[in-house]
């Protein structure tokens, strides 16, 4: 504490000696190269990829037939119903969604192999936009629907309510709106998504991987080979950018499969091209505010929906539209609430983590409305954030008490920072518990007893 220590691994990285997985080098090993869909939406009609495995030089070609456990969720061990294939099998719900691999003995054969796969479509109409996806003639995307619908108690989508934003609505001076839509971002890792599966004599598979997450990628492997956790050792190391995006296990299950089965040790190197047209996003979001205010800048309730765009699969969805609603008001508070908000599913790459997985979207959005706000009544942005920043004994969305909250703090120190000078009162602001003329009506009840709340 408190010295300037270098990094542990800085010299290597800057002198260009740091091992990543594509670094390793085994005897033998094979090339994987996957044959992937063309189309966004398509039933598979035919597949058949004897020519492959019968070409020189090919030692395993693998299809939905060839994985023990097909369909395994990312967030199994949560709950969480399982939905996506590791290999297509009868569909197709994403262009560059995987339907077979191959391991060769180099690159060049592999994706000749690719090529001699035969395979027919019947291509069906996609859907890319979550605000079509309600619509009586919207094509499904999903099995379980356009939306995903396995929320605790069954429920279709996540939902808060807390006091009675009717009643704040009708009390406000002025309603607020705003519609929000970051878009889809690509992680674009220099390391693109990696593995090597080394077959031991043991029967053990030793992997190497680029995961983010060692164990819990292990136990996605295992979950798909049904072997226990003993039958593998991953081996992680330096991972070239991650983000988010290398939590998904992309390539370690395909690659153990082909190990398994040719009996050689197998690599699958991603291309750029792949990593860009193939691999998961952060998520497109679609998200409706409407503010009751008072002319003096206090936010009395709010009604908010939002649409998170899952892709062709639920993956991590769930679990980031969880995170997202539990902050829908921001660093604020606002005692009156109403949200909703659904996973929907389109004919796009599924999507995934990306630094403040469900979080960041919805902290554009609320910032930029606190603007808005802010410029609808012609008051200082800095002020009503401070206003309605969260202090102690405030409660959270989804009722949890702040015993330690920073908004205050921050915005002081962001609003010296752009040398802003606040008025005295909003200046000697702290975090403390309101008191006197900064306690309004609506947060009395609140404070006292945030649990009828």
């Amino acid at each position: 504490m408190g010295a300037r220590l270098p990094r542990y691994d800085g010299i290597e990285h800057v002198t260009g000696r740091t091992t990543y997985v594509d670094d390793v080098r085994v005897p033998g090993t094979l090339w994987a190269k996957a044959l992937r869909s063309p189309l966004h939406s398509a039933a598979i009609t035919s597949l058949d990829a004897s020519k492959a495995e019968a070409m020189p030089g090919v030692h395993a070609v693998i299809t939905h037939a060839d994985v023990p456990l097909l369909e395994y969720g990312h967030l199994s061990a949560l709950g969480i119903p399982a939905d996506e294939p590791l290999l297509a099998k009868d569909e197709v719900r994403y262009k560059g969604q995987p339907i077979a691999v191959v391991a060769a003995e180099d690159e060049e054969t592999a994706m000749a192999a690719v090529d001699a796969i035969e395979i027919d479509y019947e291509e069906r109409t996609p859907l890319f936009d979550i605000r079509k996806a309600f619509d009586s003639d919207a094509p499904k995307v999903h099995q379980w629907g356009n939306w995903y619908p396995h929320f605790e108690g069954e429920m279709d989508r996540r939902q808060i309510r807390k006091g009675s934003v009717e009643d704040a609505f009708e009390q406000a001076d002025a309603i607020v709106q705003g519609v929000y839509r970051p878009a889809a971002i690509e992680h674009v890792p220099l390391e693109t998504q990696v593995a090597l599966v080394v077959p031991e004599a043991s029967g053990r598979l030793t992997i190497y991987s680029c995961t983010q997450a060692l164990y819990f990628s292990m136990g996605v492997v295992a979950a798909h080979l049904q072997v226990p956790l003993n039958k593998l050792k991953v081996v992680g190391g330096t991972v070239g950018g991650g983000f988010g995006g290398k939590v998904d296990t992309a390539s370690e299950t395909m690659c153990a499969l082909l190990a398994r089965k040719s009996g050689r040790p197998v690599k699958w190197r991603w291309t750029r091209e792949e990593e860009f047209l193939c691999s998961s996003t952060r998520a497109p979001w679609h998200m409706e505010i409407a503010d009751a205010v008072t002319k003096d800048g206090w936010i009395l309730g709010r009604k908010m929906l939002t649409l998170h765009d899952s892709g062709a699969y639920s993956r991590f969805s769930p679990y980031g539209l969880t995170k997202h609603s539990f902050h829908h008001t921001g660093a604020y508070t606002i005692p009156n609430l109403s949200f909703d908000g659904y996973v929907v599913f389109t004919n796009r790459v599924p999507t995934t983590a990306m630094r403040g997985f469900g979080v960041t979207s919805v902290s554009f959005a609320t910032e930029t409305h606190l603007s808005r706000i802010a410029d609808v009544l012609g008051l200082d942005p800095y002020e009503v954030r401070l206003k309605n920043a969260n202090r102690i004994g405030d409660t959270s969305p989804n009722r949890i008490v702040y015993t330690d909250p920073s908004t205050v703090s921050v915005v002081k120190a962001l609003a010296g920072g752009m040398e802003v000078e606040l008025a005295p009162e909003y200046a000697a602001m702290s975090r403390d518990p309101r008191e006197g003329d900064l306690l309004p009506e609506h947060l009395v009840s609140q404070t006292a007893n945030p649990e009828d709340h």
